[in-house]
């Protein structure tokens, strides 16, 4: 193992673990989570399952923090520049999928004006 490798991978190690902890946290909330950084989470009232909101958001980051490091390590075994380009497509690739699933989430679970 190179002197590249290793500090490569304590990098990966030390950027993605916020993201798997930001999930973790989430997942485990008993309040309304948000996504969008400066964008107040909802309000209890306006979301009909609160646990499987939070839970499904958790989901969402946990997934692209183990998918970044399950890139990274396949690039590992590649090459160098394999692990580059991998995280690269998960990353920009799961950032677009986050936002895709957080409106999907927002529309399942946030109440309509006129429910209750």
């Amino acid at each position: 193992m190179t002197a590249e490798t290793v500090i490569s991978s304590v990098t990966a190690l030390v950027c993605i673990a916020p993201v798997i902890i930001i999930g973790i946290v989430q997942y485990r909330s008993k309040e309304p989570v948000g996504f969008w950084s400066g964008k107040k989470p909802p309000q209890k009232e306006q979301i009909t399952d609160v646990k499987e909101y939070n839970r499904k958001h958790g989901l969402m980051w946990i997934s692209l923090g183990v998918g970044f490091l399950l890139c990274f390590g396949c690039g590992i075994l590649i090459g160098g520049l394999a692990a580059g380009y991998l995280c690269m497509i998960e990353v920009m690739g799961g950032i677009a999928a986050m936002v895709v699933c957080h409106g999907k989430l927002e529309r399942m679970y946030r109440k309509k004006d006129g429910d209750k």
